[in-house]
């Protein structure tokens, strides 16, 4: 057997001893990916020492949550009396995604609905209605990591409390013609004053203007 052979015959036993630990390592991946939603305002840009051009002195503001996917589900939000139901998963409000509870965290003061927020984190949750979706921030701590022992925090939206809020404002959900499989928080419109946050889930999206306090 030539070396070229056994060379061949070797590369093609390693790959199909790593197949498996390949496979194992895709089913390991969590069904809905965390991600961030970010933003910086307030910086400039500056030609640097070395001649490019760089932005300084801005101020962040991020969004963590978790992504889920469609997979092939059609009608994520329901319809008539059990719309939003089934993204619910048994709690009385969204968690704007899935697993940990989503969390807004800003360095500038934000305002919302008419409402100020300091600089700091806060947690995102949507009380669902056909047509229009009311988002609410709140101060209601959340669990990094699930601990059913743990009633001091909350974990997605189980254990949601109102007494937490800190803004409620409603939000007019407007239909699309693309179908977004991966639900999608961004940042839209932006300058220096503000901009508007979009949540985007299969055909249903919605967006809430926020401004930066002075």
């Amino acid at each position: 057997m030539t070396r070229f052979r056994m060379s061949l015959f070797s590369l093609i036993g390693a790959a199909l001893l790593l197949m498996p630990a390949a496979h194992a390592q895709q089913q390991q991946r969590p069904l809905s990916p965390r991600g961030k939603a970010s933003t910086q305002v307030g910086g400039s840009w500056q030609k640097q020492d070395n001649g490019e051009m760089g932005y300084s002195g801005g101020k962040w503001i991020d969004i963590d949550y978790g992504r889920p996917i469609l997979r092939g589900r059609t009608d994520i939000f329901g319809s008539g009396e059990d719309y939003g139901k089934g993204v619910y998963a048994g709690a009385s409000v969204w968690r704007v995604g899935a697993n940990v509870s989503t969390q807004l965290t800003t360095e500038a003061p934000i305002v919302i609905g008419g409402k100020r927020l300091e600089p700091g984190s806060y947690r995102l949750f949507i009380d669902l209605k056909p047509g229009e979706w009311t988002l609410i921030v709140s101060t209601q701590p959340r669990q990094e990591q699930y601990d059913p022992k743990n009633k001091s925090a909350i974990w997605g939206a189980y254990g949601y409390d109102s007494k937490y809020d800190v803004v409620r404002v409603a939000m007019k959900v407007e239909k699309t013609q693309l179908t977004m499989d991966q639900f999608t928080i961004s940042f839209v419109n932006m300058t220096d004053n503000g901009g508007s946050i979009m949540f985007w889930w299969e055909n249903s999206r919605a967006m809430v203007p926020f401004t930066i306090g002075m």
